[in-house]
């Protein structure tokens, strides 16, 4: 899994691409809370656009940055999340806490 990494603002952008499951999820997980922890993010955007399969490893990687910055009494949202992923997050009722954005615009701006 690759990441790409962009400040915006106040607010941190995570481009991925690739798979997010049991092989990459410790490495994106670690990865994430370094960036967070460097720059004292309390604003995440993940965009899901380029992410081609997730499993259970992968909900495990956000719920776990949502319980992080909730601490910090910060936000996390995802964007152009699609297809097969899109329904593992639906079916694991993520969406009821994590706001999902059609475009990283519209992410920055609510959040």
């Amino acid at each position: 899994m690759d990441l790409e990494f962009k400040n915006k603002d106040d607010k941190l952008i995570i481009y991925m691409t690739g798979e997010l499951d049991h092989h990459s999820a410790e490495e994106v997980r670690n990865k994430i809370d370094d960036r967070l922890d460097r720059d004292n993010i309390t604003k995440l955007i993940m965009d899901f656009s380029g992410v081609s399969f997730m499993d259970s490893s992968g909900i495990g990687v956000v719920i776990g940055r949502y319980k992080k910055l909730n601490i910090k009494k910060g936000n996390i949202c995802v964007s152009r999340v699609k297809g097969s992923v899109k329904r593992v997050f639906e079916l694991s009722g993520m969406f009821k806490i994590i706001k999902l954005y059609d475009s990283i615009e519209e992410a920055i701006e609510s959040i």
